[in-house]
């Protein structure tokens, strides 16, 4: 599901290439967000853009952390996934936080 998510999206902004998608937990995660952004924490999503020709990047989401997501905000666990995944996607495609990455999440989770 997440696989075909991610290639309909990249369709649509005109890219082609291959996302890497990992499920982990809040240990692994945290250890990522440590050693990549220095923040020794866990988080729900990390987007590792790669620069390799055909390779997008790598998505890594805590299964951990969208759990708890999924009660906070009264929703099942597969639709806080399809939201991480699609804004680690958005982040691969050089979006950042704001007005323009809210439209377009808006957009691709009624995909």
């Amino acid at each position: 599901m997440f696989n075909k998510l991610m290639q309909l999206i990249l369709k649509k902004e005109g890219r082609k290439g291959v996302v890497n998608l990992v499920l982990t937990d809040d240990r692994k995660i945290r250890k990522l967000n440590l050693i990549y952004r220095h923040k020794d924490k866990a988080t729900d999503v990390l987007a590792f853009p790669m620069g390799e020709e055909g390779i997008i990047g790598d998505i890594a989401i805590s299964k951990d952390t969208a759990k708890r997501n999924a009660v906070k905000f009264e929703i099942s666990l597969k639709e806080e996934l399809k939201r991480l995944t699609v804004h680690g996607v958005l982040h691969l495609l050089g979006y950042e936080h704001g007005r323009k990455m809210r439209n377009a999440e808006k957009i691709y989770q009624e995909l």
